[in-house]
């Protein structure tokens, strides 16, 4: 399928391809029905440097944008895969490059880059604040050269397939700020030094078989020099983590929209009923053009938003309307494309049933959709808060 969006990367995509080629349906399906990590995939996109997209080539990496990045996650779920087993190292990126040390750099990012380390998971969700961020109850309270953590934290992500996680923690209690977004910090875990140290992990089983997880901190120590930055600046650094995961949930949920547009069209037109194909009957023409019609649109703010980043602009706008545009694309996209598969698309064998379940998570996390409602009235439109 020919879109319409900007783009100049038809070789990046072509070696993408060819790469997920390797791994097909059946693979994606397997590891889905059993709830595994598809690790022999990870593992050929690491060797073949996509996981290091966006790490400068000093440190091994290739030096390229969140725009590449994105191409990279969307060409993975384009393909039939789901980049929610990898997408963590590329959004943890910009926080760690843009606010790290040069200690911290030339410490981990050469061997992110080689695969020795993952960098896949991120801590900032709470079970009794969830978005509310800045109310997160999590401390890192500093004792001479080390922080201690105590805490708990909800729907953390890939936890058995990293090495390192960003953690962020209050420093500051809240009642000695002046803004509520300060006294906040941010911390680079080496979690073989913390689990069953001081952190313990629960896993949570859940419907589209995300690694996922709570955590729990009791004294967790860490050294000094696992802050990233200046103490209390936290919620401004992570922010580049997180304009970066929306952009791309976004690219995502374009992977998953043009997947099932794909999937819908060529079964509509060798489908056969009454005589005749049912993709001539414009009942289920029309459905899958308004939702290729949303796929392109959104595919257009997801390059937006990476333009902005790249380029060090500012981009909290254009992230999250990219993240939500897109996942409301891919919902229609998936509901479109169950409907011209009637009964067989909730046959495991069509996949249709498996992508449907991956891309319906993107509704709601990693923000949901409400909250940048919100967001958009307040900062955009400069409406009064509504909460």
């Amino acid at each position: 399928m020919q879109t319409s969006a900007p783009d100049d990367h038809d070789d990046l995509r072509e070696a993408l391809r060819a790469l997920c080629a390797e791994f097909p349906a059946e693979y994606h399906r397997r590891h889905g029905a059993e709830d595994s990590y598809p690790e022999e995939f990870i593992t050929a996109l690491t060797d073949a440097g996509w996981l290091a997209a966006m790490i400068p080539e000093e440190y091994g990496g290739s030096g390229l944008g969140l725009t590449e990045a994105s191409i990279v996650m969307e060409e993975i779920n384009r393909s039939g895969g789901n980049a929610g087993h990898c997408h963590g190292q590329m959004y943890n990126m910009g926080t760690l490059l843009r606010h790290g040390s040069d200690e911290q750099k030339r410490r981990y990012l050469p061997k992110i880059a080689t695969g020795e380390l993952r960098l896949q998971s991120m801590a900032v969700t709470e079970p009794t604040t969830g978005t509310d961020t800045t109310k997160l109850k999590t401390t890192a309270v500093k004792k001479g050269d080390r922080y201690v953590v105590n805490g708990q934290k909800v729907w953390i992500s890939r936890i058995q397939h990293s090495d390192l996680m960003i953690l962020l923690a209050r420093t500051t209690p809240l009642s000695e700020v002046k803004r509520k977004s300060e006294g906040l910090s941010i911390f680079l875990v080496e979690l073989d030094q913390a689990i069953g140290k001081g952190m313990d992990v629960k896993p949570i089983p859940n419907m589209v078989g995300h690694e996922t997880n709570e955590l729990f901190f009791d004294d967790l120590e860490l050294p000094s020099e696992t802050l990233i930055g200046e103490e209390g600046k936290g919620f401004r650094y992570i922010l580049d983590g997180l304009n970066a995961e929306r952009t791309l949930i976004a690219a995502e949920c374009i992977g998953d929209g043009y997947w099932f547009i794909d999937k819908a069209t060529a079964y509509a037109k060798e489908r056969e009923v009454f005589g005749r194909p049912i993709g001539q009957n414009q009942g289920v023409q029309f459905p899958l053009a308004r939702a290729y019609a949303g796929v392109e649109a959104a595919n257009l703010m997801r390059f937006e938003a990476c333009r902005r980043f790249d380029a060090m602009q500012h981009c909290g706008a254009q992230a999250n309307m990219a993240k939500m545009l897109a996942a409301e694309a891919s919902w229609e996209a998936a509901n479109a494309c169950l409907q011209t598969f009637g009964g067989f698309g909730f046959a495991e064998e069509y996949d249709v049933e498996r992508k449907f379940r991956e891309t319906r998570l993107y509704q709601v996390a990693p923000i949901s959709t409400n909250l940048i409602l919100s967001y958009i009235a307040e900062h955009i439109l400069g409406m009064p808060r509504s909460f």
